[in-house]
Formats: C-alpha cells, sequence, structure tokens
C-alpha cells in the first residue's frame, strides 16, 4: 500500500510494475518547534507509513516526505503562488538539499525501515521574469520548493547532485526497492 495521495509518487511507484492500493495517510505535517528538514522528512514519511499500516496491518507501507531545505530552514509545498515565488527568490543562486525520505512498515511481520535519500539542487540566478513565467506554466504549488524538475523546472537549475534519481521527484526508488525486498516483496 501506498500511503500517500501525491500523484508523483504513485507514478513513481508504477515504475516497479508490483500492484499496489494508494490509502492517504492523514497525517498532521506541521514541523515541531526547532525541527531540522532532515528529521522532519524522517519522521513524517514513517508516520505516514505506521498510520497507513495501521489500517492494513497485513500490507507492506510505503511513506515518503519530502522537505526542501535552505541553510536549514524548511520550505514545504507553497500552496499560494505567493508563496512559490518567495520560496524561488530564496533559492535563486543557492543550493538546496531536498530531503527525501521514505520508510517501510508492516505491523504484522514487525518489519520497519526508514531511510534518507538526500539530493542537492543548484537553482541559477532566477530573474522575477523567470520566476513568473515558470510558475504561471507550471503552477507547482503543491511541490516542496516550489520547483519540479521532471517538467519545465529543469530550466530553473545549475545542477542535481544525489545517488537515487527519483528521490527529487518524490520517491526514491532505489532505496524503496532495497527496503520492500526486505521485507518480502519480490521485484523480479
Amino acid at each position: 500500500v501506498l500511503g500517500s495521495t501525491s500523484t508523483y509518487r504513485r507514478e513513481l511507484l508504477q515504475r516497479l510494475r508490483v500492484p499496489f492500493e494508494v490509502a492517504s495517510p492523514d497525517v498532521d505535517e506541521t514541523p515541531s518547534p526547532g525541527e531540522a528538514p532532515r528529521e522532519l522528512a524522517l519522521r513524517l514519511a514513517l508516520a505516514k507509513a505506521r498510520a497507513v499500516a495501521a489500517r492494513h496491518p497485513q500490507a507492506v507501507v510505503i511513506g515518503s516526505d519530502q522537505v526542501a531545505d535552505l541553510d536549514g530552514q524548511p520550505l514545504g509545498k507553497p500552496g499560494t503562488h505567493g508563496r512559490a515565488v518567495a520560496q524561488l527568490r530564496a533559492m535563486s543562486g543557492r543550493t538546496v538539499v531536498f530531503q527525501t525520505a521514505v520508510a517501510v512498515v508492516c505491523l504484522d511481520s514487525g518489519f520497519e525501515q526508514v531511510d534518507l535519500a538526500p539530493v542537492r539542487v543548484r537553482f541559477h540566478a532566477l530573474s522575477d521574469a523567470e520566476i513568473e513565467a515558470y510558475l504561471h506554466a507550471e503552477q507547482p504549488y503543491d511541490c516542496a520548493g516550489a520547483a519540479k524538475s521532471e517538467g519545465l523546472g529543469i530550466a530553473l537549475l545549475d545542477a542535481i547532485d544525489n545517488d537515487d534519481p527519483t528521490a527529487l521527484v518524490g520517491l526514491p526508488l532505489i532505496r524503496t526497492c532495497r527496503m520492500i525486498r526486505a521485507a518480502g516483496v519480490k521485484l523480479l
């Protein structure tokens, strides 16, 4: 069971060609006071997997979360155009670490693992005109940091550095494969 309503995560998991259901985790994603982006992503991924596993105790449940980390400050989903503009202005010409966490839980077997796939992304210096053009074309208000690298957002970037190419989109499939295999899921 994929414990996420994200269409991006669903599309990524479909690449593995294993049957799965989708369930909403209904988890409060509010950061705790002083919580670092890395810890927030790990906590939320595990909380999402546990919440869905409580309703599906025999299933192998995948939870994931992504938090954009700008100098230790979390940037979540902007939700609005104004917040997206502010996020992109703040990231302009800077390196941002997208902290993407994945957790796999199966209550019946007692299986639980969580891992983090950080992705360092360097944005080029963005003009206000570029930011507006991008936001109007892509409307990435449901993406951490308001940037979708799998679409036009790639034009905002100078470099991407990571070891799991799907992590930036929202579900690190290399880690996910390793974890669900350990939980007993046959992939090939």
